[in-house]
């Protein structure tokens, strides 16, 4: 295994947007160690909201103060060597500290979008013939997310206009069903994208020289596009993989698995991302879909 995954780093960004904040895992010569910290991340296609546990040691009460803050955001990035990346995007939504030993532990959740989908209330009316797309862009930026779309999204057009007054959520929801369209927020970005699509078209190489451990786990998962009102249900052939962090894959991006068991292109699923600064090794587990 290339020695860059075994050189641990992360970057830890929290404040109230548009507030002073704090940043910890800078490391200096001065100051070689950065804070002790361990996370847990959880990740998927459903509308629900991604979540995340994050417990930090010894932070100053000033920094825990800033974690008290309403509407607190979490960015947290991390990697090896020279190569970080963002891994957590959201607000948190509880944070308690306790002693361990001799030192201060904090644990913080994390929920990502949930000042968008918790606290964005929408009053669109929009008369005459409009584009759908036009619609998710409105929406989007009510909720104050970028949007991407996936390249085979069709955007129908309303031919009578669109109105709604209510939650975001709600109306992504609506507008969703419309042009049979999925979405979700992935660290604080809104995805529209055709159902069992990926987000983008490049696809990452996983594998034992990139990262890939152990052998990968065949699975069934119920297709996006099952039709449950009508009894019908198709299934979707996949595999559960294991590999050293690599914060650049994420929910709905282009896998190409190349293990000697397993050769093929799949789609991120979903995936969990667990790590400590200081002990174990930082894991990923996805589950991927076959991409036909």
């Amino acid at each position: 295994m290339a020695q860059e995954n075994f050189i641990r780093r992360y970057l830890m960004k929290a404040g109230k947007m548009g507030h002073n904040g704090f940043q910890i895992g800078q490391t200096s010569t001065e100051n070689p160690h950065a804070l002790h910290i361990s996370f847990s991340i959880e990740k998927s296609t459903s509308e629900t909201a991604n979540t995340a546990k994050v417990q930090i040691w010894n932070l100053s009460p000033a920094n825990l103060s800033i974690l008290d803050t309403k509407d607190c955001t979490i960015e947290l990035q991390a990697g090896y060597a020279n190569h970080i990346a963002l891994i957590l995007a959201g607000n948190v939504v509880t944070s308690s500290t306790e002693m361990d030993g001799a030192d201060r532990m904090t644990e913080i959740e994390v929920v990502d979008g949930r000042v968008a989908l918790r606290d964005t209330y929408i009053s669109i009316s929009r008369s005459g013939k409009v584009n759908s797309k036009e619609v998710f862009d409105q929406i989007a930026g009510e909720m104050g997310v970028s949007v991407v779309y996936s390249k085979g999204c069709k955007f129908k057009t309303l031919p009578h206009g669109f109105s709604y007054v209510g939650a975001a959520k709600t109306a992504l929801k609506k507008l969703c069903k419309t042009c049979g369209l999925k979405w979700s927020i992935q660290n604080s970005v809104l995805q529209i994208r055709k159902p069992n699509e990926a987000i983008t078209t490049r696809a990452y190489l996983l594998s034992t020289d990139t990262g890939l451990l152990e052998v990968p786990k065949r699975i069934t998962i119920s297709s996006e596009s099952d039709d449950s009102s009508n009894g019908k249900s198709n299934s979707q052939i996949g595999y559960e993989v294991k590999y050293f962090l690599n914060g650049a894959i994420g929910v709905n991006d282009y896998i190409r698995l190349e293990s000697d068991k397993v050769r093929g292109y799949f789609r991120v699923y979903k995936l969990t991302i667990d790590g400590d600064n200081l002990e174990g090794d930082w894991i990923c587990t996805a589950q991927l879909l076959e991409v036909k």
